[in-house]
């Protein structure tokens, strides 16, 4: 009974909680026929009469296990089911039993539209879809357009930040629905909150809405943001173990307080101590996680970084490893600009990783500060660097393909052998083949030679040259030292020197009023050396600074007799942004042979002007003297000029120039009938230098000379 009991009992609390008042749900309700007064007036029953109210409370269990029911005229009355005896304590469904004393309860007001009646189904208005989508369910429905209105970003400088990174404007004002407007804005929402507190606006809310512009208008997105308060940084707190010098992390961060807190200046300030505590010797410098506390009351937050600065340390040994290897440590150490016993610096470091890629022989190399544990003399710590390497191609071929106006065409070929000759020794074996010069040459070059940046060449050439200014057949033999610029490492200083000997059969002109010629060989020994300094920005594209160099090479011809002559000239030119876009640039040339006659000079040695590489608007050595056939003979002495206005947008150029420029007899240049060409030209940028295409016409042009010229090539004029 008592198991019964307790789940009838729950199942009256169940239902009383769902549909009587508060009262009935405290205690089990009696039939609606004898309801007690409220629970405010009448006692709790006990559970003794409780017991004795519940019906068959006097019978006996039946054999299926129901509780009997009291006996009428003899026989056994039937027990009531449970829906009987719920239909009798409960009031019918519907109404709420009230307590007899209480006045009955008044009803609520009524809304008069609520109390409307539904309209029927049929009068019900949905959207239509077009026949195609309804036809169609992988149809597109039609895109929603919408318009953008940006609220609080214009007037604090952020709006066309946010304008560059919105999925609002990124959507060109079209949506496939008013769902996707939505999400959207929402995500523009974020976007203005991080970019606000980016900018040290840490209590910014942004809020976006829909609204319709008129039936059946466009949407209007409106993105309404409030920034708040700009906050500054107050206290700055490092967490460091001392360094040498002191205050060498403080020093390098470049925070104060009062500054305000972006996100930009931070990460900056930060990354300028990751580059230059290794700078000083801290290999293996870590930066912690920066903490920044706000404190709204003051608008300022106190920023705090942790920095694990390691071992100090100076480097010891160079060890490189690879399954195929260009070279040994032993020629890194030669390459290197430090030696060991010397403090670290990651600059250094750099430098060695950009010197084995100069040398072309690597597919990939990796230069890593190796712990070694090991103190040094100064208390240091000794740094080694793992060289991991592996070697390129041994065999490279190269070629170029070009015309000039003088030249004609011009085909170029080579094959190298690039480390024939370990370490850094190349053979080189080239070919030109071309209407105006064919020939062959032999090379041997070694990179690095004993020393950073020192080359050592000796080769042997066999060429045939046919211009208008002269025909020869040369063979020749030359060696040399140099240090020159290369795309990868430009130099300030340059240099080059070393030795050459010609053997030249070649025609030459007898006598310039008839033009009568003789095939004459010459035998030339010479010693040029030159020197070279650089201060522009870069090798191929100079925006600003200058250059001068400086080549003088002291000869002899022997040819009937001895004739000793030194050949020098001296070129300059400057570079000046006038904006970012905008550069005018300048150059000059003096050239002059001293010591000999221009007719016991070999005609291949004597000074010509006109072409790409001189006064644009000649042709190839156009200029100087001619013979009675109009063909140039060359002379002794030059001067030239030139002048450009190169205009950059993106990654195209217009160039527009002058050049001027004549050659001379005598060997000390006059500067008097100068000639003028002037012309266009387009640039294309990539990243290894321009491509360049000019072309120029002389002013007041000679009988014989070109009407235009072309010029194409690699980087600019000069």
């Amino acid at each position: 009974m008592g198991g019964c009991r307790a789940k009838s009992a729950h199942c009256l609390f169940v239902f009383a909680s769902l549909g009587a008042p508060a009262a009935a749900v405290a205690q089990d309700a009696p039939p609606a026929a004898s309801m007690p007064a409220p629970a405010s007036e009448a006692p709790i029953i006990p559970d003794d009469e409780f017991e004795a109210r519940l019906p068959g409370a006097d019978g006996v269990d039946g054999a299926d296990g129901e509780t009997a029911a009291p006996a009428v005229d003899g026989q056994q009355a039937p027990l009531p089911s449970m829906e009987q005896f719920l239909d009798a304590q409960m009031p019918a469904s519907g109404e709420v039993a009230v307590p007899a004393e209480l006045p009955p309860a008044a009803e609520p007001p009524v809304d008069a539209e609520l109390a409307q009646p539904l309209p029927p189904l049929d009068s019900v208005t949905v959207p239509a879809q077009s026949a195609a989508a309804g036809d169609d369910p992988e149809a597109k429905t039609r895109a929603v357009r919408y318009s953008v209105a940006i609220e609080g970003l214009d007037a604090i400088g952020l709006e066309a930040a946010f304008r560059e990174h919105s999925a609002l404007i990124d959507g060109d004002g079209r949506a496939e629905t008013g769902a996707m407007v939505q999400a959207r804005a929402e995500e523009d929402e974020a976007l203005a909150v991080r970019l606000l507190q980016s900018e040290g606006y840490y209590d910014a809310t942004a809020l976006s809405s829909l609204e319709q512009a008129a039936e059946g208008g466009a949407l209007k997105a409106v993105l309404s943001v409030t920034p708040g308060e700009r906050y500054r940084i107050g206290d700055i707190r490092i967490t460091a173990d001392a360094t040498v010098p002191p205050n060498l992390i403080r020093e390098s961060l470049p925070l104060r307080t009062g500054d305000f807190i972006t996100a930009a200046q931070v990460e900056a300030a930060e990354a300028n101590v990751a580059l230059l505590l290794p700078e000083h010797g801290y290999a293996f410098a870590k930066l912690g996680q920066r903490d920044i506390l706000l404190d709204p009351a003051t608008v300022t937050g106190d920023y705090s970084l942790p920095v694990e600065i390691g071992p100090r340390g100076t480097f010891r040994e160079i060890h490189t490893g690879g399954e195929k290897q260009a070279f040994g440590a032993d020629h890194m150490q030669t390459i290197a600009r430090f030696d060991p016993g010397e403090l670290y610096d990651s600059r250094k470091v750099d430098d060695l990783r950009k010197a084995l890629v100069a040398t072309g022989l690597f597919s990939s190399v990796a230069v890593d500060p190796v712990r070694t544990g090991e103190l040094a003399p100064d208390g240091t710590e000794y740094v080694d660097l793992a060289v991991e390497q592996e070697a390129g191609p041994a065999r490279r071929l190269a070629g170029e393909l070009g015309y000039g106006t003088g030249q004609g065409i011009r085909a170029e070929g080579s094959w190298t052998l690039r480390n024939r000759f370990p370490p850094e020794g190349a053979l080189i074996l080239g070919v030109v083949a071309g209407t105006q010069e064919q020939g062959i040459s032999g090379t041997f070059r070694r990179s690095n030679a004993g020393k950073r940046d020192r080359t050592f060449q000796a080769g042997a050439s066999i060429n045939h040259q046919a211009y208008d200014s002269y025909e020869a057949f040369t063979l020749g033999l030359s060696a040399g030292w140099s240090r020159l610029s290369t795309p990868i490492f430009q130099k300030r200083w340059t240099y080059l020197y070393g030795g050459e000997v010609l053997l030249s059969n070649e025609k030459t002109v007898l006598d310039e009023a008839t033009g009568d010629t003789k095939r004459l060989t010459y035998f030339i020994a010479a010693l040029p050396a030159q020197v070279g300094y650089d201060r522009s920005d870069d090798l191929l594209n100079p925006t600003r600074g200058y250059r001068a160099t400086l080549r003088v090479s002291p000869e002899a011809s022997l040819q009937g007799n001895v004739s000793p002559y030194v050949r020098s000239t001296f070129d300059l030119s400057g570079y000046y942004p006038v904006s970012d876009s905008l550069v005018l640039a300048a150059r000059t040339r003096l050239g002059t042979i001293a010591g000999a006659e221009r007719d016991d000079i070999a005609p291949s040695r004597r000074i010509y002007a006109g072409g790409g590489g001189s006064v644009r608007g000649f042709g190839y050595q156009e200029l100087g003297p001619k013979d009675s056939s109009d063909d140039p003979i060359g002379g002794r002495s030059v001067n030239e000029f030139a002048a450009e206005a190169r205009y950059r947008f993106g990654n195209y150029g217009v160039v527009a120039f002058v050049d001027a420029g004549q050659v001379y007899e005598g060997s000390v240049p006059k500067f008097s009938n100068i000639r003028y060409g002037a012309g266009i030209g387009g640039r294309f940028y990539t990243n290894f230098g321009p491509f360049r295409a000019d072309i120029a016409m002389p002013i007041d042009r000679q009988p014989g000379e070109s009407k235009f010229t072309l010029y194409i090539g690699i980087g600019q004029a000069f």
